[in-house]
């Protein structure tokens, strides 16, 4: 009897999935910058011989705006906002590596309570720093290679920075979500969303550089709805980080990749905490 019943709930289990999958659609979309394509600025490593010994012979650039020649946007993190049907969080954490003084990827979506796992793959120090205006702030320093930090996020927020204190350069973003409707942009400028439950929401794309644009969006069960987002590249996203812009001449690493002047990111706050962490010092 035990059997029949169990059997009755499985099959019941799995009706209500087929069933709530039936009702679902899909969303497909690409992003693009309709302005001119800003220059990057090369990353001035010699501030740590040893990043600049891993990256000798290469010129990386600081990946504000990654673009192709017709514009597509990649590194744009797209959500549904508001009231959405929810699933269970997945126990597979998002991973970040910090390799060659870079964090990779750029930028990754979170549903709150998900493990983040931000890895050191380089053999010296590095300071995770998370900086937050939702309390998800955190802050660590992983001095040797293979240290994992594991981390959840508690409240929404769109988007938490990440960065390292001692080489200023480093910088990745964290968008965290309460649902499972998320995605990034490629680096042909497409995103695609699946498993959409039908209904109109509104569907909001944030770039690092040009922050939030938002449209509605109709998803129809077992149909896939097309959405095109345009930057022009006149926006601006909103920053809580006070940044030193400082010039720097051509020649010395001072040229960005389409040949203008760079001006090197410097977050004010990295210097003391830099100081601290190379003494030994985790600052809380």
């Amino acid at each position: 009897m035990r059997h029949v019943v169990l059997s009755v709930v499985i099959c019941l289990a799995l009706a209500s999935e087929t069933l709530a999958q039936a009702n679902t659609g899909t969303i497909k979309g690409h992003v693009r910058l309709s302005g001119k394509l800003p220059g990057n600025p090369f990353i001035r490593m010699g501030m740590d011989p040893m990043c600049s010994k891993m990256n000798a012979g290469r010129r990386i650039l600081q990946e504000y705006v990654v673009a192709t020649v017709d514009g597509s946007l990649a590194n744009v993190f797209v959500r549904l906002q508001g009231n959405v049907p929810q699933t269970p969080v997945s126990t597979q954490p998002v991973v970040i590596d910090q390799r060659g003084c870079i964090y990779t990827p750029r930028v990754v979506g979170v549903r709150v309570g998900q493990v983040v796992q931000i890895k050191n793959s380089d053999a010296f120090l590095h300071n995770v720093h998370g900086l937050s205006g939702k309390d998800n702030s955190f802050n660590v320093g992983q001095p040797t290679a293979g240290l994992v930090y594991q981390w959840k996020a508690k409240n929404e927020e769109v988007m938490l920075h990440l960065k390292c204190d001692i080489h200023n350069w480093m910088n990745a973003y964290i968008g965290v979500v309460t649902n499972p409707y998320f995605a990034v942009s490629d680096t042909t400028g497409t995103f695609q969303i699946d498993k959409v439950p039908a209904g109109t929401y509104t569907l909001q794309a944030w770039h690092e550089r040009f922050g939030p644009l938002t449209k509605a969006v109709t998803v129809k069960a077992g149909a896939v709805t097309t959405v095109e987002f345009t930057y022009t590249g006149s926006e601006k996203a909103a920053s809580a980080i006070q940044e030193l812009r400082v010039p720097l001449p051509l020649g010395e690493g001072g040229a960005t990749a389409s040949g203008l002047g760079h001006r090197a990111r410097v977050a004010r706050s990295a210097s003391p905490i830099g100081r601290s962490l190379e003494r030994g010092l985790v600052q809380p």
